[in-house]
């Protein structure tokens, strides 16, 4: 079994997706034989009231017949726009099972106290939090695309700019998606990210290092991502299904597969 937890729907500004609606992803999906996938809507990046977004990924999902038991729905929410508890309400109602946050495209800190505070409301009502350190390689984006991010020089993260909000709520649920840049964090925090609820996905450039990162933290904070369709589709799922039998066990291959994604979801 397969569980994509990094996939979206929607649109880019700066760049023409291919497969960017649930119906494109869902046949990439079959293609490859990927069960299900955790979604997002990419237009909200750029809104900032989110939840029209969020709708439209509703309103999409209610379009497909295999939708319920293909797709897992996450919210993006903007902690940053004064309506955003409303905004969290109404995505528990629809259904949805986590939510992503972006701050270097809604212009603000992990660690803001909107986003402390969301974050702690999203570990009472059991959503996973995900956290997606880049979007886009900033040596290609467009000159319109955001120049800068709060509290730093340039429009990409490291694992390093979010550990205060993971500091700040250590007891949520992380999803770390699309790891491109240094994994290089205190001896302190790579304990907790060893001992708390994270997961990171297998998207990112920086995950070319597995099996060093397996013996870091092993195969149980790993899972299959595709940050699709901004990225190719193929290449997280080969992360996996390269590693050598002395670089992980068959039954850990099955835990980032999907084992690790069920036991979030």
């Amino acid at each position: 079994m397969w569980i994509d937890i990094n996939a979206y729907t929607g649109h880019w500004p700066y760049k023409q997706l291919y497969k960017n609606t649930l119906s494109g992803l869902l046949e990439r999906m079959d293609r490859f034989g990927v069960d299900k996938a955790c979604v997002a809507n990419l237009s909200a990046l750029h809104f900032k009231n989110t939840q029209s977004a969020n709708e439209s990924l509703q309103v999409e999902l209610k379009s497909l017949q295999q939708a319920n038991r293909r797709f897992i729905p996450f919210a993006v929410i903007n902690p940053n726009y004064p309506a955003w508890q409303n905004d969290l309400e109404k995505c528990l109602k629809l259904g949805f099972r986590g939510i992503r946050l972006y701050p270097q495209y809604h212009d603000y800190l992990p660690e803001n106290e909107n986003c402390v505070k969301l974050v702690e409301q999203c570990k009472k009502e059991g959503l996973v939090v995900a956290l997606t350190v880049r979007m886009v390689d900033s040596r290609q984006r467009s000159w319109l695309d955001i120049p800068h991010v709060a509290g730093t020089e340039v429009g990409e993260r490291n694992l390093r700019n979010f550990m205060p909000l993971i500091r700040a709520v250590p007891d949520a649920r992380y999803f770390i998606l699309n790891m491109a840049n240094g994994w290089s964090v205190d001896a302190e925090d790579v304990e907790l990210l060893k001992s708390e609820n994270i997961l990171f996905d297998t998207s990112g450039r920086s995950i070319h290092f597995m099996p060093d990162l397996l013996k870091q933290y092993g195969a149980h904070k790993f899972a299959f991502g595709t940050h699709s369709p901004v990225l190719d589709y193929i290449t997280g799922m080969l992360r996996i299904e390269s590693l050598q039998a002395h670089e992980a066990t068959e039954h850990e291959k099955e835990l980032m597969r999907s084992g690790n994604a069920l036991r979030f979801l």
